[in-house]
């Protein structure tokens, strides 16, 4: 099973997002938080799965929290997903 990684960023990724939905949607922030978890977790057993993109990375599309992308980068001889940001499709520096 392929261990995920998350970078620091991810955190402030996540609390932005939390933030943004509580303003908007204070009555599914917590399910739609879990549901890009839940997607990201994918990760373990279908690393592949994200669509490859520039620099060896690759960007899961995550439709079940409301539109977000999560850009990761696979090492498949360690077998390890490096998620590096988890941002709104319509941000438009969701490529860094």
């Amino acid at each position: 099973m392929t261990t995920i990684v998350l970078a620091e960023q991810v955190q402030a990724d996540f609390e932005r997002i939390f933030d943004f939905l509580f303003e908007y949607a204070p009555d599914t922030t917590v399910t739609r938080i879990q549901e890009i978890v839940a997607a990201i977790d994918i990760l373990q057993t279908s690393p592949k799965i994200g669509r490859p993109i520039a620099l060896g990375q690759r960007e899961l599309v995550i439709s079940r929290g409301g539109g977000y992308l999560a850009l990761y980068r696979y090492d498949p001889i360690n077998d390890i997903a490096y998620v590096l940001a988890v941002k709104s499709q319509h941000e438009q520096d969701h490529k860094k």
